[in-house]
């Protein structure tokens, strides 16, 4: 990609990449010695405590917090949502009655903390309390068996109340890493059945990118980022003056380039939490009057305007297409894109290579499965299928050159500004030719490529373009790869293969044709299974496998 060093407009003062004048990019230790202050639902007054909390909101605005969530009979989970949608309705400016239903508070989202270390969260013990006995007294014991029964009935609930309060606080405190590491993107980790069981695949796509975490990951990733900076404030004349729409914001990075660079208007829309912070560091960074942040799926949000000169979008996912997020931004192009409009980026190619590394492969799969060969002296072979790692799933991590015995060959090229959503799901031929001698083929690489050209239906030059190479050739626009020369936080996808079709080996010179299927599973829309067959000219070595990225 080219260097922006030389570019005034890319300086340390007003570059957001470089992290040597970002003070924001530091840690903060969230460990406090002391209580945590409770904030009132209507001001930025604070409280030590709940119950003095809820009454100066009761007193000074006449909102009886306690009194709702009776009157809608609400159990902790009720209480959690019904605390979060009135900060969340109050963030957004509108004003909150007592004349709230239990329709509007359904939403799991409302799971999900609105303000940042809410104490009132931990605290909601205190507004669940209940007498666990009547005051004692010779007047006030209870006297049959119906007010022993409900007193009863009161410790029960009492006990519910603590579990569901205990619960919640363990979601609640669990890191961000923790979430990131042991959580693919588009799960959302929650703490009951009842919001585990989301209404369809999207709920838990947008949650998942409602934590600072994933965002973290992405602006670090200098590649990714680096690349769209470089092109936007390289090529400033395309966005002066212009409409742009940045799909699927985040934390609204690429819109602030697009406002830096001259556009008259950015329209940033996206479905997850993070739009309201969005909305912040746009009006933080003063550019507000330019920058117009919407929260919703593209496809339900109106914009302000019926048509605009460019879309911008860093939509790619595992695999390229893993979570779907092309279709939207497809949807986006049609609907909205003027005529002769641009698209950023404007091309991605998909690229397949074969994997040679039987360390890694052992290291990932070998191991866990020999050591049920012999356990004590017994087989429990019948334990393997239960093991965590699952060689139908693809893994993600990034390999160097030294595990790839060939050249990637292309296998996708996808013009942004004209593809279609059906031709997403597609079957497609390849065949690369081994580089060196090795003792088995253990499995395929995928990754890929994105281009940015500054010419509206420009096309990728002819040949084997890369990526890698492309400031070298001194090519227009700007380039990225997700392959073995960039560690990404994509980094690469890796379908290991089944034991039986390894351990063959190959020469160099041999040639591997076979074809590779991507198609969505019927059960998860944002999901991507991809299925790989192949065979090596003049050799046994062939065989099968299917894999699913989620």
């Amino acid at each position: 990609m080219a260097s922006s060093d030389s570019d005034a407009t890319t300086s340390s003062e007003e570059d957001p990449l470089d992290m040597t004048a970002d003070e924001g990019w530091h840690d903060v230790d969230d460990e406090e010695s002391e209580a945590i202050p409770i904030v009132s639902f209507f001001s930025k007054d604070t409280f030590a405590t709940a119950k003095a909390m809820l009454d100066d909101v009761k007193a000074r605005y006449s909102f009886d917090f306690i009194g709702l969530k009776k009157q809608m009979d609400l159990d902790f989970y009720g209480t959690v949502k019904l605390v979060n949608y009135i900060r969340s309705e109050v963030k957004q400016g509108h004003q909150v009655s007592t004349q709230i239903s239990k329709e509007s508070i359904e939403d799991d989202k409302y799971l999900q903390p609105v303000l940042e270390d809410d104490a009132l969260l931990f605290s909601l013990d205190e507004v669940d309390e209940v007498p666990i006995a009547p005051p004692h007294g010779p007047d006030t014991s209870p006297r049959n068996a119906d007010d022993v029964r409900k007193i009863a009935e009161l410790k029960d609930e009492i006990e519910r109340l603590d579990t569901q309060h205990s619960e919640y606080v363990k979601f609640v405190t669990k890191t961000l890493d923790q979430q990131w590491e042991q959580r693919p993107a588009g799960s959302f980790p929650a703490p009951s059945d009842k919001a585990k069981d989301q209404k369809d695949s999207d709920d838990g796509y947008f949650q998942s990118y409602s934590y600072n975490e994933i965002h973290k990951a992405m602006l670090s990733d200098h590649a990714r980022t680096g690349a769209y900076r470089d092109f936007i404030y390289e090529n400033k004349h395309l966005f002066k003056d212009k409409i742009v729409l940045d799909v699927g914001c985040g934390t609204g990075i690429l819109s602030m380039f697009c406002a830096r660079a001259g556009a008259a208007k950015v329209i940033a829309v996206d479905n997850s939490d993070i739009a309201d912070k969005a909305r912040e560091i746009v009006f933080d960074n003063k550019l507000d009057n330019v920058i117009t942040v919407l929260r919703g799926k593209i496809e339900d949000v109106t914009l302000p305007v019926p048509k605009v000169d460019i879309i911008v979008s860093e939509w790619m996912g595992y695999c390229l297409l893993y979570e779907a997020m092309l279709d939207s931004v497809i949807w986006a192009r049609d609907r909205y894109l003027a005529l002769g409009g641009l698209m950023v980026p404007s091309h991605c190619v998909l690229r397949i290579a074969p994997l040679s590394d039987c360390d890694y492969v052992e290291s990932k799969c070998g191991k866990p499965k020999a050591f049920w060969n012999d356990v004590y002296g017994f087989n429990m072979k019948a334990m393997i299928p239960a093991e965590e790692w699952n060689n139908d799933e693809v893994v993600i991590e990034h390999l160097g050159f030294k595990s790839v015995p060939a050249e990637s060959v292309i296998l996708l090229e996808l013009p942004i500004a004209t593809i279609t959503v059906e031709e997403l799901q597609f079957t497609k031929p390849f065949t690369v030719k081994m580089a060196k001698d090795v003792i088995g083929l253990d499995g395929w690489l995928i990754w890929f490529d994105t281009y940015f050209l500054p010419q509206p239906g420009a096309q990728l030059p002819d040949g084997d373009i890369r990526a890698e190479s492309w400031e070298r050739n001194r090519h227009p626009g700007a380039a990225f790869t997700t392959g073995p020369a960039q560690d990404t936080h994509w980094k690469i996808a890796i379908m290991i293969i089944d034991e039986p079709y390894r351990q063959k080996e190959l020469k160099s010179g041999q040639k591997i044709s076979g074809t590779v299927q991507y198609k969505k599973p019927k059960n998860s829309a944002r999901s991507l299974e991809v299925n790989i067959e192949w065979d090596a000219e003049g050799t046994e070595v062939k065989g099968a496998g299917s894999w699913v990225c989620k």
